[in-house]
């Protein structure tokens, strides 16, 4: 399948994780088509790992598990797409699931053809109790290979989370969206340490196979299967700008079902998801600013119009200033050019002003603008 844009959905794992049922999904479901998120774009509802019996019918196919899901998995995800959305499923590439149910390993055939039978959409494969005598590259080209014959469009999401250098041969296995760090938790230190890992990666990153940094936290406030510590309103606000103008995919991990209205704006930001899902998906351009330390991290990225997007991020926990010149991007002051902003959070305009942008953050902060070219 070719993805022209960051895929957007929701996922379980992160507030759930072997706590799923049909009950919940069903919910989600209804949340998802009725609160807005699915208008703002988020299509795909994703059922993470253990969701099968701990063993493979006498044919050889996973079976979902009689008390989590009593209908089966076709009634599912009948339910699902009856609300507008996409399904999606998971498996592994090995002998196990990281939560040890059944894996893919040697299965790649018939456990494709079983989820195009069941009308699965989204295909998350992870890599745990991989072969160590047979390279992941080998791993995911199965079962690419076996998504595109099994008679479904079915979105190929491969998380390897960045191992084994897979930026290097990722898309040669079909895949639309590829895991380009480690797991995500719902603490700061694990967005920080996550925006740093995927500086080195923006340039494998476009259309048809998305840097995917993992799954969102924004509304857990430490609750859920990756709680931990949680996040402020403020850092799940700066999180969320991070991702979407880098251009990852959005999944959704917090429980839709209690969203609280700091949670909605965040999550439903549209100027932010228009960036997100630019058709051209170009390479951000990390700004190196001026008098900036390493927790003040710039990005500028070019949009399909024209604009340009630009996110200042301040992830320190002291006040910070971002400053850069408009040279940075192309437009020096002898072209007699500059840049009208539009901050996505705020809504304040105004014109930038002697080539130079400086702004005050507050911690944890950010700023976020579209940006358009003027006269000076």
């Amino acid at each position: 399948m070719v993805k022209l844009t960051p895929p957007m959905g929701w996922n379980s794992w992160n507030t759930f994780g072997e706590k799923i049922n049909e009950k919940l999904i069903r919910e989600t479901a209804d949340i998802m088509a009725e609160s807005g998120l699915l208008e703002c774009g988020y299509d795909y509802l994703v059922i993470d790992d253990c969701w099968s019996l701990k063993e493979r019918d006498e044919e050889g196919r996973l079976v979902p598990d009689p008390e989590k899901f009593p209908g089966g998995m076709k009634a599912v995800a009948d339910y699902v797409h009856s609300r507008g959305l996409k399904f999606g499923m998971y498996s592994c590439v090995g002998n196990l699931t990281c939560a040890g149910y059944p894996g893919s390993y040697e299965h790649e055939f018939i456990d494709a053809e079983t989820f195009a039978g069941w009308g699965v959409d989204f295909l998350k494969y992870d890599y745990c109790y991989h072969s160590p005598i047979v390279a992941g590259k080998y791993l995911y080209r199965r079962m690419g290979l076996a998504l595109e014959n099994c008679g479904r469009d079915i979105l190929f999401s491969a998380c390897s989370w960045g191992a084994d250098e897979t930026h290097e041969w990722i898309k040669e296995s079909a895949a639309s969206m590829w895991r380009s760090t480690g797991d995500i938790f719902d603490t700061w230190e694990s967005v920080k340490k996550l925006i740093k890992q995927q500086e080195k990666l923006h340039p494998y990153n476009g259309v048809g196979c998305f840097n995917d940094m993992d799954m969102l936290i924004v509304g857990m406030y430490g609750k859920g299967n990756v709680g931990l510590k949680g996040c402020t309103d403020v850092q799940y606000k700066t999180h969320y700008s991070v991702w979407a103008l880098l251009g990852s995919p959005l999944m959704i991990g917090c429980d839709i079902r209690n969203m609280n209205e700091e949670t909605r704006k965040i999550l439903m930001n549209r100027e932010l998801i228009r960036i997100n899902q630019d058709p051209v998906c170009r390479q951000p351009v990390k700004l190196t600013g001026i008098w900036s330390g390493e927790d003040m991290v710039m990005y500028a990225r070019m949009l399909s119009d024209g604009d340009i997007a630009i996110g200042l991020f301040n992830l320190s926990e002291e006040k910070g200033v971002g400053r850069f010149n408009l040279d940075e991007l192309g437009l020096p002051m002898s072209t007699g050019k500059t840049l009208e902003m539009k901050e996505v959070w705020t809504g304040e305009k105004f014109t930038v002003k002697n080539g130079t942008v400086m702004r005050k953050l507050e911690p944890f902060d950010c700023e976020v603008f579209r940006a358009g070219v003027v006269e000076q």
